[in-house]
């Protein structure tokens, strides 16, 4: 097997209704624009508020993928 190299890109994903769905979109959003996603990382959870009311779920997220040149 030929030696691998991986880049690791960190994004923050936002949902209205969790932290599952935040990453979750994060994950998407990436995947439309990079090839060959292999592991993605929780890195810290939070809850955007506004008026004392959470508003947003945030999730940021360290995602890697097999860096390649064409």
């Amino acid at each position: 097997m030929p030696d691998s190299v991986y880049k690791v890109i960190q994004l923050v994903g936002s949902s209205e209704k969790s932290w599952e769905e935040a990453a979750k979109n994060a994950i998407e959003t990436a995947n439309k624009s990079l090839k060959n996603l292999r592991i993605a990382e929780i890195e810290k959870f939070d809850i955007r508020i506004e008026d004392g009311k959470p508003i947003a779920f945030r999730a940021k997220v360290s995602l890697s993928f097999k860096y390649t040149h064409e």
